[in-house]
């Protein structure tokens, strides 16, 4: 027991030394969080602890199933009139696209063509006219999946654009998502910015009718009639087509600046080399035409097209207010929801109210942990004392570890850091524990100990593998506050075996080459 290899000493110390270096900002956090570099931060505070705003969002996927229904509406439109097909009424019946065809040898030829759109669409005749079309169940669900991943990512890029530092963004369920931003010192703007489907597309306007009459109820077919953004001048009213003639997804940046010639904030934006290509041709066929920049369903503005614009950039202008054209050139760059987004629940934790949980929670840790050193003292004397500067390290190379990881802390993870203090001295316990019975067996002072350390070991490795199995499975099924109280509860595991089992002997052998006692002070 006395000889400890240079590589264990070695481990040993690199680890103590590593876990006081990256635990030592939590120390120094009064003097700010932006006086140190990022890779080395206090532990990251989670809501209950620092306050912010809670948000339990919920997308609306039978949007995604409709648009994509009309999508298919459009296509069957498109082929039919390429083809020559003469048809009528063609609509949506619930989840499928009918329509009707009377001539036999059309309506074959028609399914021939439309059954070559899409794989994952269904298309049969039924009665004398009618053809349906339907995405298979599968599809659909696909889809819907595809949408709630899809909200996530950009509901991620558009709160980091925004600067939160440290939110939480996950899933629940089937359809909605929890969104956490601690320390958010203005959580309605990160909500409108959350909320915003902020699909954006260039449609030309339909010069053929005019709103007037489109609000009549004389919309051309391959038309729609769409109200202008609130605020902008012009027309309250555009009929323009359906069909997009560059899509917001082909956007490759943007950013707001101000117009040259009025110095009224604008959003520039440019595109990726097919969207630009996109835009040249559609501006170059409809010089003399409005085209109009249509941003959830509503008309930012409809600029002549003057000349055709072959740059694959542009400018996006209307009456925007500088914070107003930052927060659209925000949502440009993080990409449209592909549907929208309902809150369903939010939930704000003031700052000061998160305070209160630290100091409680500090108070907690501490007297525990002044009750574990007390007992230890009183219990096993210098072997005590031992304990004690092992579980002080536990405490230090726990918070490492949290740092590292990028963990964030919250109420229940104080909790487990509480329930670790106490198993951590529990394996200091089993080991004193056998060393007295071994020397009440009759073994000498350096036997008792060195055999207290090997036979307890099991004991100790059992015990935590089965604790650490039911932390793991409760960070996996866990969702919030359970996943961080598994957290910290793994870690004090994994820490605590390594300052009972190495640290805690290397001390003791430390003790026995100096004093070299006859009988442990135990």
């Amino acid at each position: 027991m006395l000889y400890f290899a240079k590589w264990k000493i070695g481990l040993i110390l690199a680890v103590c030394v590593a876990g006081i270096f990256y635990a030592l900002p939590n120390l120094m956090a009064p003097l700010g969080k932006h006086d140190f570099p990022s890779w080395w931060q206090p532990v990251n505070l989670g809501l209950d602890l620092q306050g912010g705003s809670h948000l339990l969002l919920e997308v609306a996927v039978d949007d995604v199933v409709k648009e994509q229904l009309n999508g298919l509406v459009e296509s069957t439109r498109t082929t039919l009139r390429e083809q020559k097909i003469v048809y009528r009424d063609l609509s949506l019946d619930g989840q499928t696209v009918v329509v009707r065809i009377p001539d036999a040898a059309g309506r074959d030829a028609a399914i021939g063509q439309l059954s070559k759109l899409d794989q994952a669409i269904t298309v049969k005749a039924e009665g004398d006219d009618l053809v349906r079309l339907a995405y298979t169940a599968q599809a659909l669900n696909d889809r819907k999946q595809a949408a709630v991943k899809q909200s996530i990512e950009i509901v991620r890029r558009r709160i980091d654009e925004s600067g939160t530092r440290e939110p939480t963004i996950q899933r629940q369920g089937a359809d909605r998502i929890i969104v956490e931003l601690p320390g958010e010192s203005d959580p309605e703007r990160v909500k409108r910015l959350i909320g915003k489907t902020a699909k954006l597309n260039f449609h030309m306007v339909d010069s053929s009718v005019s709103p007037e009459d489109a609000l009549r109820g004389r919309v051309p077919p391959g038309s729609r009639l769409l109200p202008a953004a609130e605020g902008s001048h012009g027309p309250k009213q555009y009929v323009v087509k359906r069909a997009v003639e560059v899509g917001g997804d082909r956007l490759t940046d943007a950013s707001a600046t101000f117009q040259s010639t009025n110095n009224e904030p604008v959003v520039s934006f440019r595109f990726d080399s097919i969207g630009g290509r996109r835009f040249g041709e559609a501006t170059t066929k409809n010089v003399g035409q409005q085209l109009a920049i249509v941003l959830d369903d509503q008309v930012i503005s409809a600029p002549v097209v003057r000349e055709p614009i072959l740059g694959g950039s542009g400018v996006i202008s209307g009456s925007f207010t500088v914070q107003g054209a930052q927060d659209l050139a925000l949502l440009l760059r993080a990409g449209a929801l592909p549907a929208p987004l309902t809150v369903l629940e939010e939930r704000s934790v003031g700052p000061g109210l998160g305070q209160d949980s630290i100091q409680a929670g500090a108070a907690a840790s501490v007297i525990g942990l002044v009750v574990v050193v007390v007992f230890m003292m009183l219990c096993y004397g210098m072997f005590g004392l031992i304990a004690n500067v092992a579980l002080v390290l536990n405490l230090v190379l726990l918070l490492a570890c949290l740092q590292l990881l990028g963990a964030t802390l919250t109420l229940p993870g104080i909790a487990g850091i509480v329930l670790t203090m106490g198993m951590a001295v529990d394996a200091n316990v089993l080991i004193y524990e056998r060393m007295r019975e071994e020397e009440r067996a009759g073994r000498g002072a350096l036997n008792a100990a060195e055999s207290g350390f090997r036979h307890a070991f099991g004991t100790i490795f059992d015990s935590n593998i089965t604790t650490l199995a039911a932390a793991v499975l409760l960070f996996f099924f866990g969702t919030g506050p359970v996943r961080g109280f598994a957290v910290t509860l793994s870690l004090g595991i994994i820490t605590s075996m390594f300052t009972a089992t190495m640290f805690t002997r290397f001390l003791v052998s430390l003790w026995f080459r100096r004093a070299r006692p006859k009988t442990l002070p135990i």
